[in-house]
């Protein structure tokens, strides 16, 4: 029945054949790992075991620490978290080395970051090849590997599964891409695994990391991760500071490693407004209507918004993308930041004081890193921006920008200033930033030898900054991570923003279920495009003016492929013969299902590329015993039915289950997790949607 698929992976997942106890079953015992793991790493009496390394004056930290003052302070933070300090000072004085970790007693999970500052009256020796994480675990067990996904590639690959075999002798590294650390070959996330235990860590830093992991020997292995270059001097007074590292320790199977993970992720790191998470959600643009925002205008704008609210569809944001600012004729045109009063004349305000009467709040794109030629920061201040050198032949288009540089005081102040002016003047609700360059050859550029690595840490510390203080300045404010879709989504930047749109490659309907079936495992949160109709559908850069195009038959088929906690819909609801009907009957489904999306995930089949695959997944909530199952026969897969053994049920409960489609039944879960859910697919391509609620003991009636 399955094609093409990665069986292997199914199995490292510890699904296969058997059931998936509730997550909650080993619970205690995980946070009992982490809690020993935590006090024999950050001891202040045996500094052997510290969980990271550097170099500096071409001696190692392991020779250097125990011979330094040594200081630990311990102390309780809110919502069951401790954080623990500890500093070390070079004799001197001279440099300081300080590590603060946060140990969770809610989750099994700790965190820390290193911070190096030079409190002597002359410039440090060098500091170099400084490892965040350099630490080592046995994991008992078989099947030692690393577990991961690809990047954010602008294809239907990003963020594929991934599992590496880990052999003794064998180092196996993985790097982000030109600085982004969500692009390339691997995300800023993984998990150290045997079929019995495993590790899963995060490396938050928006900017170039890199990677080790290696066995020693059976079931010992290795994970060393930092800024890749680092290799230079501290100036008298100057810090810097390490990407933060932080690590899940479970028991079991890969996927009740994940859902503790993804649990972690919902509770300690999505960002809160005014204390709310933000839900899934329902928002929309115009840009492939008027070319981006380049032929947008007020009257266009308002007229949009009030289609939605008239066909009666649930748009909580009206999405305002690139192109409104003074520019050359280009949206590309950026490092002007100001509103174009031509298509504009009273600014922003008339839509957005217009979204919000009708209970619509805004989005509002920015660019701000980006300079170009012809934009107002070129001209009046080049001193703020860094010029590439050595740019890779790819990448020549790249050579007349420029990377505002935010380690610059005065460049950050100004813009700080200025976003948050217009924020504020403007009734923006949601801070959409992107990020369509690659900042490494920009940072490296006329960097001296013994300062290698500073830029990158500069700006990355002032990217960070920028958001804390506009977040701070403007309580309720949201934030958009987008970087060429999803390619600065680490840890950092997930715990300030959310990624609405998650890669460019969108609408084509078998990447779509393979960006959800990957990120799944990593980032509950998470939004892409969707279509009315998959007519003239395809990668981002072929439907820019397609969307006039589109016959007026809904495709539920498509429609369900891109069902993520945020839709963006790139509707043009300009146009009356839509069949409204069928959208709204398909809202109404997405908000049944919604509440669901930020539970534990199961994938139910292998990973497949191919168009001739079934493709299952299930979200379910324990605790209200509510989910649903998505299930897909693609285009040319052969399939008629499938049993779906689902998972994380309680066996003696009954569910019933809703085809969405029609029809009703009810199973108890042991039936539903050991002989599985029956599922007849229509003619192919084909998307069902199962939605179940727990309603009773396995002995109550029906």
């Amino acid at each position: 029945m399955f094609r093409n698929v990665t069986l292997p992976l199914l199995a490292a997942l510890g699904l296969g054949m058997n059931v998936i106890p509730a997550i909650a079953a080993s619970k205690t015992e995980d946070q009992e790992i982490a809690r020993r793991w935590v006090a024999a790493h950050f001891s202040d009496t045996d500094t052997a075991q510290i969980p990271f390394s550097f170099v500096y004056g071409g001696k190692s930290s392991r020779e250097l620490l125990p011979n330094w003052k040594l200081q630990k302070q311990e102390k309780t933070l809110d919502g069951g978290r401790k954080e623990i300090t500890l500093m070390f000072a070079e004799p001197g004085p001279g440099l300081e080395v300080r590590v603060v970790a946060v140990a969770d007693e809610k989750h099994p999970a700790v965190e820390w970051t290193l911070y190096f500052r030079n409190a002597g009256k002359k410039p440090t020796p060098i500091l170099e090849k400084i490892l965040a994480v350099d630490t080592g675990w046995e994991l008992p067990g078989d099947k030692l590997s690393l577990r991961y996904a690809n990047g954010s590639n602008t294809s239907a690959d990003s963020y594929r599964p991934m599992l590496q075999s880990l052999l003794p002798g064998e180092p196996f590294r993985l790097a982000s891409k030109g600085g982004r650390p969500a692009c390339g070959p691997a995300l800023p996330y993984g998990c150290l695994q045997t079929d019995q235990e495993g590790v899963v860590y995060a490396i938050g830093w928006p900017g170039q990391w890199a990677l080790t992991a290696e066995a020693a020997k059976q079931g010992q292995v290795r994970l060393q991760a930092g800024q890749e270059v680092t290799h230079f001097r501290l100036e008298r007074g100057e810090e810097v500071r390490s990407p933060l590292i932080a690590l899940l320790f479970y028991r079991g199977t890969s996927i009740q490693g994940s859902n503790l993970w993804r649990r972690w992720m919902v509770d300690r790191n999505l960002p809160r407004a005014n204390g709310e998470i933000l839900g899934p959600i329902l928002v929309a643009n115009s840009s492939h209507l008027y070319n981006e925002m380049l032929n947008a205008n007020e009257q266009n704008q308002i007229e949009m918004i009030d289609r939605y609210v008239e066909e009666k569809l649930p748009l909580r944001y009206w999405w305002m993308d690139a192109g409104w600012y003074v520019n050359d004729g280009k949206w590309v045109n950026t490092g002007t930041w100001e509103i174009d009063k031509k298509r504009f004349p009273k600014g922003f305000r008339p839509i957005t004081d217009h979204g919000r009467a009708k209970g619509v709040k805004s989005i509002v794109w920015f660019e701000p890193e980006r300079v170009t030629t012809n934009s107002w920061i070129f001209q009046k201040h080049p001193e703020w921006c860094l010029a590439p050198t050595n740019l890779p032949a790819p990448l020549a288009y790249q050579g007349e920008w420029r990377l505002l540089n935010l380690g610059n005081p005065k460049a950050w102040k100004w813009l700080v200033d200025h976003v948050d002016g217009l924020i504020k003047k403007e009734g923006i609700d949601l801070y959409r930033q992107d990020f369509n360059m690659d900042p490494l050859c920009f940072w490296q550029a006329n960097e001296a030898t013994d300062r290698q690595g500073i830029n990158e840490n500069r700006h990355v510390t002032g990217y960070l900054a920028y958001w804390d203080e506009l977040l701070r300045r403007n309580p309720g404010l949201r934030i958009d991570s987008c970087a060429s879709g999803g390619r600065r989504n680490d840890l950092e930047t997930m715990r300030r923003a959310v990624p609405l749109l998650r890669d460019d490659y969108l609408f084509e309907p078998t990447g779509q279920q393979n960006h959800s079936y990957g990120i799944s495992f990593w980032l509950p949160y998470s939004g892409t495009g969707t279509r009315f109709t998959n007519k003239s559908a395809g990668p981002a850069s072929s439907v820019a003016d397609a969307a006039h195009k589109e016959d007026s038959k809904f495709d539920p088929y498509l429609f369900r492929s891109q069902m993520t906690p945020c839709l963006n819909a790139c509707w043009d609801v300009r146009r009356r013969d839509f069949d409204y009907d069928q959208l709204r009957w398909a809202l109404a489904q997405f908000e049944r299902a919604s509440p669901s999306f930020l539970a534990d995930y199961y994938p139910l089949t292998p990973y497949s590329a191919g168009d001739d695959a079934v493709v299952a997944w299930q979200f379910n909530r324990p605790e209200s015993g509510q989910g649903f199952v998505q299930a897909f026969r693609r285009p040319k897969s052969d399939a008629k039915g499938t049993k779906l053994k689902l998972q994380g049920l309680e066996t003696g409960a009954k569910y019933e289950i809703e085809n969405l489609d029609g029809g009703k039944q009810t199973r108890t879960g042991r039936e539903l997790m050991e002989q599985g859910l029956a599922v007849n697919f229509p003619a192919a391509p084909a998307a069902l949607l199962f939605i179940y609620q727990r309603v009773g003991p396995e002995n109550q009636p029906h």
